[in-house]
């Protein structure tokens, strides 16, 4: 199966000696960020809300961004994203076969790269999907993708022979890849905190689950949806009113 995650805001600059790949997008990220070279430190303070310190550290990094970059400046996409998925995920302490697993299923959605896989290299960066920036494409980065994410989700789950793809994704993320042009059947897990017989999704323990899910997958080379109810990190457990293609995990609120 194919899983995909969101990429995260928080980035991880200390140097690591795992080898890289290159992003298949590499050319739509340098066109982006040459889009985003020519705003100044308040456009991009007012586009992504940000304080004046982020913006110029955002826009300096847009404006180092380099076409041909070198591994200096450089760093695998997924020991660089260190929010919340990828603290679930943690990457550091996967195997070398785990990590070979996950550079061929597991994908990273990106505003500036499109979609990344594990050990794709990238610079630093930040540039959320959802955020509007004008392209050749029109206003948005949905419209700037269109339905290149969709087909290539297809032509890789073809390749190795799946119909699935676990959406570890947020909404914000997830909407890029073009519903109409996939062809493999969804499964977005869901997890809830229960207080009071009452469950509840609380995004930074959601985030979290759905990196550890996302490890879950490709510790235990997963390939039937069905054996993701076998997931128990953190607590979670598998809940049997869940319907086809949504299950949901719970488990008692930590705050409780």
């Amino acid at each position: 199966m194919l899983t995909v995650i969101s990429p995260a805001k928080a980035l991880d600059l200390s140097p690591v000696t795992t080898s890289t790949t290159r992003p298949a997008w590499q050319d739509d990220a340098t066109y982006l960020a040459g889009l985003m070279q020519k705003k100044s430190v308040d456009e991009i303070r007012k586009m992504m809300d940000l304080s004046e310190d982020l913006a110029q550290l955002n826009r300096d990094r847009f404006l180092a961004f380099a076409s041909a970059p070198t591994p200096d400046v450089e760093k695998p996409a997924i020991f660089t994203f260190n929010g919340d998925t990828y603290q679930g995920f943690d990457a550091p302490t996967l195997d070398a076969q785990a990590l070979s697993y996950a550079q061929g299923h597991l994908r990273i959605l990106s505003g500036l790269y499109g979609m990344l896989r594990p050990l794709d290299a990238i610079q630093p960066y930040r540039l959320e999907m959802g955020r509007r920036l004008q392209t050749s494409r029109g206003t948005t980065l949905y419209a700037y993708w269109g339905d290149r994410i969709a087909r290539a989700l297809n032509d890789q789950a073809e390749e190795m022979g799946t119909e699935f793809l676990i959406d570890c994704a947020s909404q914000e993320y997830f909407k890029v890849i073009d519903r109409k042009a996939l062809q493999l059947m969804v499964i977005t897990p869901t997890f809830l905190e229960i207080k009071n017989n009452v469950g509840k999704t609380v995004s930074f323990y959601a985030k979290r689950a759905r990196g550890a899910m996302a490890r879950f997958v490709v510790e235990n080379r997963i390939t039937d949806p069905a054996d993701l109810r076998a997931f128990n990190v953190g607590g979670y457990k598998w809940d049997p009113a869940s319907q086809p293609g949504k299950p949901v995990f719970t488990r008692p609120s930590p705050t409780a």
